[in-house]
């Protein structure tokens, strides 16, 4: 089928009926890395990624992963195999070190990835830190470490994926995790720096992507809202009341859930979106809508 015989076009030029609509969605023999990818969001977006049949590299600071990781590791390997999977291999989740803010070591972190599996068609820019403090009395270099991780990691595996896809002709997908905070100001919270970084973000993806598509390689942002982690919960328990204040900031009245993420995760990663880049997508309950 030629590239303009789908869906419609299909029909009309009276190709044989065959369902190709939920087909874009997978990633079966395609390698995926996730930095953050030990927990919350960025274990989520592995596990839709794996689930969807990709190899998946989850990136993290500690040398072994958590407990909690494992398991989401042997739920992979237990998932049955669909009917896009037939005959080819499993997605699986792998686990690797590394320290997004070190830009040499994240390229050599892609460059083996790509010597183990041959490939990397996506890149899932995820890790970030939060910490708020009085815009006045922010310390330098607390104000640097939230941009070190939050823009300078970002950048180092965008490019470290980049590098690799464009070297071996290979049309990618590389998604940024930004925030809605990016875009607006959380009321009363004193997050200059957490802001300031995921508005940075958010540009980033935009000139990125313009750079990057000649080279046939996409480059988006998700900018999730208020989402139910364990890092939020931590965060939500210091102060009693402050989840119903901030769960009527938007207009469904509540977080959201790492899984809500799935699926613009996968949208954004396969051919589902071939014709998206430079876009930031929010998924936030609504409340950028205000």
């Amino acid at each position: 089928m030629t590239q303009d015989q789908h869906g419609v076009n299909a029909a009309l030029a009276g190709a044989t009926p065959v369902r190709s609509a939920l087909s874009l969605f997978s990633l079966t023999q395609r390698v995926a890395l996730v930095t953050g990818g030990q927990r919350g969001i960025g274990l989520e977006m592995a596990l839709a990624l794996a689930d969807a049949g990709a190899v998946v590299y989850c990136l993290d600071l500690p040398a072994q992963p958590s407990s909690d990781w494992l398991k989401v590791q042997t739920y992979v390997n237990e998932l049955p195999v669909s009917e896009h999977q037939v005959g080819m291999k499993k997605g699986r989740l792998e686990y690797i070190s590394g320290d997004v803010t070190d830009q040499k070591a994240m390229w050599a972190t892609l460059e083996l990835i790509v010597d183990r599996e041959g490939r990397i068609d996506i890149c899932m820019a995820n890790a970030g830190i939060l910490q708020g403090a009085d815009c006045l009395e922010y310390q330098a270099e607390e104000f640097r470490k939230v941009l070190d991780v939050n823009v300078s990691g970002v950048l180092f595996t965008a490019q470290a994926a980049g590098r690799q896809m464009e070297r071996l002709g290979i049309h990618g997908s590389i998604v940024l995790t930004a925030s809605m905070s990016g875009t607006i100001t959380n009321p009363n919270q004193h997050w200059v720096a957490y802001n300031t970084s995921k508005s940075a973000v958010i540009q980033m993806a935009r000139s990125m992507a313009c750079e990057l598509a000649p080279k046939g390689i996409r480059v988006n942002s998700i900018s999730p809202g208020y989402i139910f982690t364990n890092m939020t919960r931590a965060f939500l328990d210091t102060q009693p009341g402050l989840e119903a204040k901030l769960s009527a900031q938007n207009p469904m009245g509540r977080f959201g859930r790492p899984d809500e993420l799935r699926g613009v995760t996968l949208w954004l990663a396969s051919d589902a979106s071939t014709f998206c880049t430079g876009s930031d997508i929010k998924v936030d309950g609504g409340q950028c809508a205000w």
